[in-house]
């Protein structure tokens, strides 16, 4: 089958900024599985593993004529390719990860960027979670209780029950949750979330079940805000085949039906004119990304791919029960 391509953002060979597959980068954490299997074939060699980065910094291009390359370095190298002309500087905008917690997480909460930014980092942090399996059960902490007070919340760190403050959400696989910056939360056992966040990795620990690890009780009250905007978020059928899972300041996340096979232009919404970086998560089954210009990208369950906006066009197809995550990165002074 024969594609119609666009002329790319950057002059260079056809398949140089085609889609590429990203490998994973598994990283060790105190309340993660020594296993992940289904998810991924990865057995711990020493701490436990508890999130997988797929767009990581350090993460390696899999695929492609840059392969090999971290992606930090192919977006300092090339970052009108990779995001549109008209983005802003500062490298990657997004880490997606995929968070397996066998334990509690710390109760924390992220900075948003005016405080990152008084401390020296270039920007804060505001996540969400999307359900990607939940067994029956599965809960995650996310925001104060109504009426809660800072000074009650470092009374109850000291006292160690601090849980008592926090909101309780049950978690069912494919519900999303939004998680803005300044918001008092933990991961709870029971739920294999797939996370999205400004590409920062700054935490605040409140609070954490007395394992020894460094707190940051001053900077995670500086932080805290009493009432925040995060919580359960319903998707939107936005047009046939296309769902919105969340739409916030700094990222849109969709999941979007192949149905057989569907080109890259329309994967783009409606009112979504501009070409732009784009990635592909598979949360389950299998897909394959083709082009005439590029050699075929595999995409398994748990695997993400990475378009730039100055790639040619494509073709995504269902090779069995492929469900099809799409995360785009927004600038809130950019987004329509």
């Amino acid at each position: 089958m024969s594609l119609n391509g666009q002329s790319p953002v950057t002059a260079g060979p056809l398949s140089e900024f085609a889609p590429f597959r990203i490998e994973p980068r598994f990283v060790e954490r105190v309340w993660g599985f020594a296993d992940l299997h289904p998810w991924y074939d990865q057995v711990a060699g020493g701490a436990p593993l508890g999130e997988v980065w797929l767009t990581g910094d350090e993460c390696l291009v899999a695929t492609g004529p840059h392969a090999g390359k971290t992606l930090g370095n192919l977006f300092a190298e090339a970052p009108q390719a990779l995001l549109s002309a008209g983005a802003p500087d500062g490298g990657s905008p997004l880490l997606i990860k995929m968070l397996f917690a066998k334990e509690k997480l710390s109760v924390q909460v992220h900075p948003d960027d005016k405080l990152a930014q008084k401390y020296g980092d270039p920007r804060g942090k505001t996540e969400c979670w999307y359900a990607l399996a939940a067994e029956p059960g599965a809960k995650v902490a996310c925001g104060l209780k109504p009426g809660v007070t800072i000074e009650q919340v470092r009374e109850e760190i000291a006292a160690e029950t601090l849980e008592e403050s926090l909101t309780i959400l049950d978690v069912q696989p494919e519900e999303m949750i939004f998680v803005d910056a300044g918001t008092v939360h933990a991961i709870w056992p029971g739920s294999i979330l797939l996370e999205t966040q400004q590409n920062c990795d700054l935490t605040y620990r409140l609070y954490d079940y007395g394992r020894g690890r460094e707190l940051h009780i001053e900077k995670g009250l500086e932080a805290t805000k009493l009432v925040t905007k995060a919580g359960k978020v319903e998707p939107v059928e936005t047009e046939p085949g296309r769902t919105t899972l969340l739409s916030a300041d700094y990222f849109l996340i969709e999941r979007v039906k192949v149905d057989g096979s569907r080109s890259g232009a329309s994967l783009r919404g409606t009112d979504e004119p501009e070409r732009g970086l784009q990635y592909l998560f598979a949360a389950k089954g299998m897909g394959r990304i083709s082009g005439d210009s590029f050699e075929a990208v595999e995409l398994a369950r748990g695997g993400i791919a990475a378009v730039p906006a100055a790639s040619l066009e494509f073709l995504v197809e269902d090779l069995g029960e492929l469900e099809l995550i799409r995360i785009t990165p927004r600038w809130p002074e950019t987004k329509a």
